[in-house]
């Protein structure tokens, strides 16, 4: 009967790919993938140095593991560790996952000199005022007056959105694009609510609320799940 391989090595144009069986012992696990890769490593070419990405499928490493596995693989003279993928995920990276897609509501007034930062989307029961900022990861929506700052997208999300009932910034931020209040809002006396995103030049466009449906089709978190 052939022996299980607990250790997989394929070669891409990027370097090495080594998935490591998620089923097996640990100590199993490395002793596997020091004899295979020592054996590897004398048909490499030790005059270049050699990517190599790791898949751990289920598998769950502590960091001081994950350091163990990239110390083995860096033993190899020309080998470097460029990623470790695991499908399993920390408690605290599953909490920051779903903070970051979940929409908050808050229903206030944020006044001159209070900063609202929420990790996900948020929507806004109220007004900015002038001075006031609200912050988000993802999109803002506000169903009040926007006279303050807003930056959606904050940690780079290009998609996210600005929406407000009355829309008379005195900035706004999507993700790192910059736009500071032309005249066009300021002189704005229409009464619908209107939207700014990210245009394909990197401009913020302020517009009809009604574009986003064309423009962000998967704009739909708030109906998901039903």
């Amino acid at each position: 009967m052939k022996k299980r391989q607990n250790v997989t090595i394929k070669g891409t144009k990027e370097g090495l790919v080594l998935h490591l069986d998620d089923s097996c012992s640990y100590e199993e696990l490395k002793r596997e993938l020091d004899h295979k890769l020592s054996a590897n490593s004398r048909t490499q070419d030790e005059r270049h140095l050699t990517s190599v990405k790791v898949e751990i499928g289920n598998r769950y490493l502590t960091e001081p593991q994950r350091e163990e596995l990239k110390d083995l693989i860096r033993q190899k003279k020309n080998f470097v560790v460029d990623d470790i993928e695991s499908n399993v995920i920390t408690k605290d990276e599953a909490e920051q996952l779903i903070a970051e897609t979940e929409v908050m509501t808050v229903s206030r007034i944020i006044r001159s000199g209070q900063v609202l930062e929420v990790p996900g989307d948020l929507l806004l029961i109220g007004d900015v005022n002038p001075g006031g900022t609200v912050i988000a990861g993802g999109n803002i929506f506000i169903m009040g007056t926007l006279k303050g700052i807003a930056h959606a997208g904050c940690y780079g999300n290009d998609d996210s959105v600005i929406a407000a009932s009355s829309m008379k910034p005195s900035q706004l931020r999507i993700s790192d694009c910059l736009n500071s209040a032309p005249d066009s809002i300021h002189n704005n006396e229409k009464r619908e609510m209107e939207c700014a995103y990210i245009d394909d030049n990197r401009q913020i466009i302020v517009d009809r609320l009604q574009v986003l449906i064309q423009l962000r089709p998967n704009l739909t978190r708030l109906e998901g799940g039903h």
